[in-house]
């Protein structure tokens, strides 16, 4: 059996139309609005933003685990991140992930690649989305496939 690590709670209201978002610590507290460019007033987070940034700061960690286990100096990683709501058949919805990520200390492209793909099994988020969600990586610009 799996053994858990860590588990967040946290406590959502309204939805994401008008809604709050606070962690059980207090550490996250959120005013949930649409954005602008899909017809909202704006003025606080949604979904995706927060999809966004939870996955890059995940994949980083993963890259900071394969570049310790490949003996690779990573440097001070960027992952710039992106996590479109996507419509689907039937009036379903999705999402799609771009993470373009900068190893600033890795010059070797290939090296990079391998760096970013092996992350990218490792990784908590691309585990859960393997299948279901649209990832595209990049790695110092290369595509990874």
């Amino acid at each position: 059996m799996a053994k858990v690590i860590y588990t967040a709670a946290a406590t959502v209201t309204g939805g994401r139309a008008a809604g709050h978002g606070r962690t059980s610590d207090g550490a996250l507290d959120v005013q949930l609005r649409p954005p602008v460019e899909s017809g909202g007033e704006g003025g606080g987070t949604n979904p995706e933003q927060l999809f966004a940034v939870g996955y890059a700061a995940c994949f980083e960690g993963a890259i900071a685990a394969v570049g310790r286990r490949e003996h690779a100096e990573v440097g001070d990683v960027s992952i710039d991140s992106r996590v479109s709501l996507v419509t689907g058949e039937n009036r379903t919805f999705t999402v799609a992930v771009e993470l373009d990520v900068t190893l600033p200390q890795v010059e070797d492209s290939e090296q990079a690649v391998g760096i970013v793909a092996a992350a990218h099994q490792v990784c908590p988020y691309s585990n859960a989305t393997r299948g279901n969600v649209d990832v595209h990586l990049t790695a110092n610009g290369v595509q990874v496939h």
